[in-house]
């Protein structure tokens, strides 16, 4: 079986004691997920705080942007640069899968819109409900609990882009253009003992009932392994 060379576009830089020193980064979390799979992955990670990104989309055959603390409605160092990159990706049908902050930032990087939600963080478990199934999302599955913690959200499609999935308390969940983008506001690649910790990191950041729904929903299962299979079957398909 042919590997799949992923290029994981590293967003976070958590350096805190609690959360950042305690687990693997994101790029070795959503390794750690990919890699329950029968398909075999070559990876390589761009850490964006240093400026890297790839130089060339032909790099790697496919690549994964990935959650991030922060806002894209900041300035990064490497903001310009990402923008750039999904944009020489989108123009040459590069796959290109973006979870939260990744999902966010493909959106505007294509002229769609993102806003800072009204009604404060969405965290927990949250069903995202597909009103559109791809060839890549097998096995088929109408809607996926995933894990979420967020404060901004896409509140604009980009022109050309399609709406697959939104959940209770975000329209824009997940969506597509052509066959070379897919993204999820979801965090397929979070655990619940990992999310434990960064509710307890950010129990005096969070309202006491999003906090209290927070906790409850991790009595629930995650379903990001399905979510990663569709992943995979999206890169293979380039």
């Amino acid at each position: 079986m042919n590997r799949i060379n992923l290029g994981i576009i590293q967003v976070n830089h958590d350096k805190s004691v609690e959360v950042g020193d305690a687990f693997p980064d994101d790029a070795h979390r959503f390794r750690d997920l990919f890699d329950q799979q029968e398909q075999r992955f070559n990876y390589r990670v761009y850490m964006t705080i240093g400026g890297e990104l790839p130089k060339s989309i032909d790099e790697q055959d496919a690549f994964l942007i990935t959650g991030s603390p922060l806002s894209v409605l900041d300035k990064h160092i490497f903001t310009d640069g990402l923008i750039d990159f999904i944009k020489r990706c989108d123009a040459a049908a590069k796959p290109l899968m973006g979870s939260c902050f990744g999902h966010q930032i493909i959106a505007l990087a294509l002229g769609g819109k993102v806003e800072r939600s009204t009604a404060g963080f969405n965290v927990g478990i949250e069903h995202t409900h597909f009103h559109v199934m791809r060839h890549w999302m097998q096995p088929a599955c109408e809607s996926l609990p995933m894990h979420v913690f967020h404060e901004d959200q896409v509140t604009e499609l980009p022109p050309g882009c399609e709406l697959l999935g939104s959940s209770e308390n975000c329209r824009i969940a997940s969506f597509a253009k052509g066959n070379h983008i897919f993204t999820t506001q979801s965090h397929p690649e979070f655990t619940h003992p990992f999310m434990t910790c960064c509710l307890d990191y950010m129990e005096d950041q969070l309202a006491p009932d999003t906090m209290r729904r927070a906790r409850e929903c991790l009595t629930s299962d995650s379903e990001g392994r399905i979510f990663a299979e569709w992943c995979t079957q999206f890169f293979k398909g380039h």
